[in-house]
């Protein structure tokens, strides 16, 4: 192969008017009309666009295999490229968090984060986003915050908020309160302290939020994570916060779509059945129209395996959609989701039989190859491509 220009023969491509067995020319890393010198036979298998992931934190534990061991971050990153490539993502939201957790997630983690992935995507050949995922609560961090997505100018930002106000407003110890202060580096009482005091300081939080909404880029891509009612949606919406994240129940998913709001579900939710926190299914939203696009939440291979599980179903061009093009319209990724002319040559080839993901390609690079795929295009198997 020379450099990111070559010809697909004898493969079945999804186009956008769906699946073809028909030639797939690239050329300097676009898809392109034209035939190319170097081709190569795909007779038995399915090209299809790049996986492009919406929202994903399984990078934590190539950052942090265990707790404390965070130590070359680009080393780190060098692995989980290797996963995403391996499981057909192309385009990788990495969701990561600016929280009062503290350790790994916490501030300063942050933009230690933002740094090295800033670094590392100069030679990464895919396109690594960052998604920062903050708390709501953090009165005190909010000009910080801002200040650090304008400095790394932080494409994509989502807002949560994971204080268990049941409990503190019971007067209970929440769940979990010793293992969570172990990891931030607190001690039970400061822990809990701090909570408290977020929590009660809850009121000031909508009036803190326009404020933020008014110091960040209008660029900015905004969601909400974890929606819990209809009306907080609509809250949302109002403050130009677009995206609704793996909302909670049938209601929020059913109000952000009438809102125009793209509702983001994650695909091992759709792989186990149900939500492993008894929220809305995945199935549900989907038979009902609710759901826009897939995420891999904390596992990548969901992404492919969910997106084939629907094809009986829904066809392969509905089903691949939720895992492409809708996920690049919703970014706004307009030079990719398709296989079509022009477009960034982003993709996943599968076995036709068995569909392990063999390739994997990004502007045309190959990122990921193995099987019979890689003895093809390494010339351990002759043949002419063309007939």
């Amino acid at each position: 192969m020379t450099g990111s220009s070559f010809s697909f023969y004898n493969g079945d491509v999804l186009t956008p008017s769906g699946v073809a067995r028909a030639p797939l020319h690239i050329e300097k890393g676009a898809v392109a009309s034209a035939p190319q010198s170097v081709a190569f036979d795909l007779d038995g298998f399915l090209v299809l666009p790049g996986i492009i992931d919406l929202h994903g934190d399984g990078f934590e534990r190539h950052l942090a295999p265990r707790r404390g061991a965070v130590k070359n971050l680009q080393t780190g990153f060098s692995a989980v490229q290797s996963e995403l490539a391996a499981h057909g993502i192309t385009t990788a939201c990495l969701a990561q968090f600016y929280s009062w957790e503290g350790g790994m997630r916490g501030p300063e983690f942050a933009e230690k984060f933002l740094q090295a992935l800033q670094c590392f995507q100069q030679s990464s050949p895919l396109t690594l986003r960052a998604q920062l995922r903050f708390e709501t609560h953090m009165l005190d961090h909010y000009e910080r915050f801002a200040d650090l997505c304008t400095r790394f100018q932080v494409p994509y930002i989502v807002f949560n908020d994971h204080i268990p106000h049941a409990a503190l407003a019971a007067g209970k110890r929440p769940p979990r309160l010793t293992g969570q202060a172990l990891k931030s580096g607190r001690n039970p009482d400061a822990h809990l302290a701090l909570l408290t005091k977020m929590h009660d300081a809850r009121g000031q939080v909508p009036a803190a939020l326009l404020r933020l909404r008014a110091l960040l880029s209008a660029h900015t891509i905004l969601g909400s994570h974890d929606d819990r009612s209809a009306p907080q949606r609509q809250n949302w919406a109002q403050m130009g916060v677009s995206i609704c994240e793996f909302p909670e129940t049938y209601e929020v998913a059913k109000q952000a779509n009438a809102l125009g709001s793209p509702v983001v579900m994650g695909a091992p939710n759709l792989l186990r059945g149900g939500s492993h926190k008894g929220n809305i299914s995945v199935a549900t939203l989907l038979a009902e129209g609710l759901c826009d696009a897939l995420a891999s939440d904390y596992h990548y291979p969901s992404l492919c395996q969910a997106a084939l599980s629907l094809e009986a179903d829904i066809g392969i061009a509905k089903a691949w959609a939720l895992v492409s093009s809708r996920p690049a319209q919703i970014l706004g990724l307009g030079d990719r989701g398709h296989l079509a002319l022009g477009q960034r040559a982003d993709m996943v080839v599968l076995d036709r039989g068995s569909h392990a993901v063999e390739g994997t390609f990004a502007q045309g690079q190959p990122v990921h190859l193995t099987g019979g795929l890689a003895a093809r295009m390494t010339g351990l198997v002759s043949g002419d491509a063309r007939s």
